[in-house]
């Protein structure tokens, strides 16, 4: 399952202060694959790979709600999930950059 999600105002600092809470580099989200994420001047944009919708409703409840709380995050994101038909990883391509 592919998950895509814009998030109008969200900062890189934000960003940052709810990866290092939620500590998902460490600590993967069971059922998460890819994360991808990017900003433009309209905020934040996220690409994830999910085993499956239930996963990620599970991370987002139990870990990530809670830290965007926190991290005084307001609003609500613009988010679709799609059925993945492909995946490809480059040879050599892994980890966190």
């Amino acid at each position: 399952m592919v998950m895509a999600l814009h998030w109008a105002g969200v900062t890189p600092e934000q960003y940052d202060t709810v990866r290092d809470a939620v500590d998902w580099e460490e600590v993967p989200a069971a059922g998460g694959q890819v994360h991808v994420a990017w900003f433009d001047d309209e905020g934040l944009h996220v690409t994830d790979v999910w085993e499956s919708e239930e996963a990620f409703e599970t991370f987002f409840t139990e870990r990530l709600a809670p830290a965007v709380q926190k991290a005084g995050i307001t609003g609500a994101p613009e988010t679709g999930l799609s059925p993945l038909h492909r995946r490809f990883v480059a040879p050599g391509v892994g980890g966190a950059a």
